[in-house]
C-alpha cells in the first residue's frame, strides 16, 4: 500500500520541520505550507490523506480554512492549537474537525492521533458490513459496500469520522450504543469520556440529515446519560 500523505498548514517554520522529519521518520509522505491560502492553492496537487492544521495564523485562521475546506473535501483534519479552552475545541469540531490537539504535545501523542485517525479512513473488509452492504430506515439509506449515504436519492457528504459514527449505529439499528462504545469504536480507547466530541458529532449528522428531509423526523435518538440509536421509520 503506498504511503499515506499527511499535510501540515502552520506558520512557524521550526514546527513545520519538527513535525514533518517526525512523520517522515515513521513512513508518512509529508507536505508542509504555511497558510490556508497556500493549502488551497496546492491542494489538488497533494491531495492530502490528513490534515494537521494550526488554528492560531495570521490572515485565515484554521476556523475559518476548515469551514471553506468543509464546503468541498471531507478530508480528515487535526487540528493544533495552543489554546486549551474547550469553546476552541467546540468550535473546531462544530466546523467538522476530526480530533483537537493542543499544543506542547509529546511525539507519541501526535503519532496515536493520526493513526487513529487515518485507521477510521481506510476501507474495512469487515464480514458484518459484508453481510448487511444497505441499511435502510425511512428515505435514509446507508451503504455500508461504499460508505456513502443519501436521503431519498439525494446523496449527503459525512466526514470520514461522522460516517464512522452513522454506520456504528447503523449495524445497531434500533438498538441503543452506548457513548462509550462509539467513543472507543469512533475515536479510540483513551476518548472513552470525552462526550464532547460524540455531542457534536451527532449534531453535525443530524443537521445533515435535517436539510434533506421534507418532514421533521427524527432518525437518531438520544437517551441522556446513555447513548443514541439510529430507529426504523417506516418509508414514506
Amino acid at each position: 500500500m503506498k504511503n499515506q500523505k499527511i499535510c501540515i498548514v502552520d506558520d512557524e517554520p521550526k514546527i513545520l520541520r519538527f513535525i514533518s522529519a517526525n512523520l517522515k521518520s515513521i513512513g508518512y509522505e509529508v507536505s508542509t505550507v504555511s497558510s490556508g491560502e497556500e493549502l488551497f492553492e496546492k491542494f489538488d496537487l497533494i491531495s492530502p490523506d490528513l490534515i494537521l492544521l494550526d488554528i492560531m495564523m495570521p490572515g485565515q485562521d484554521g476556523f475559518y480554512v476548515l469551514e471553506k475546506l468543509r464546503k468541498f473535501s471531507n478530508v480528515p483534519v487535526i487540528m493544533l492549537t495552543a489554546r486549551s479552552n474547550a469553546k476552541d475545541k467546540v468550535q473546531g469540531l462544530n466546523v467538522g474537525a476530526d480530533d483537537y490537539l493542543t499544543k506542547p504535545f509529546s511525539l507519541d501523542e501526535l503519532f496515536a492521533r493520526v493513526n487513529a485517525v487515518l485507521r477510521r479512513t481506510q476501507s474495512s473488509a469487515d464480514p458484518q458490513t459484508a453481510a448487511t452492504p444497505v441499511i435502510r430506515t425511512g428515505v435514509l439509506t446507508i451503504d455500508l459496500g461504499s460508505k456513502r449515504c443519501w436521503i431519498n436519492d439525494e446523496e449527503f457528504k459525512l466526514t470520514q469520522t461522522e460516517y464512522s459514527v452513522m454506520e456504528i449505529l447503523a449495524l445497531n439499528l434500533d438498538k441503543v450504543v452506548q457513548h462509550e462504545i462509539l467513543l472507543s469504536e469512533v475515536w479510540g480507547p483513551q476518548y472513552r469520556d470525552d462526550i464532547e466530541y460524540l455531542r457534536v458529532g451527532i449534531a453535525r449528522i443530524r443537521r445533515k440529515i435535517k436539510e434533506h428531509l421534507h418532514n421533521k423526523e427524527e432518525y437518531i435518538v438520544t437517551y441522556p446519560g446513555l447513548g443514541y440509536m439510529l430507529k426504523s421509520v417506516p418509508h414514506e
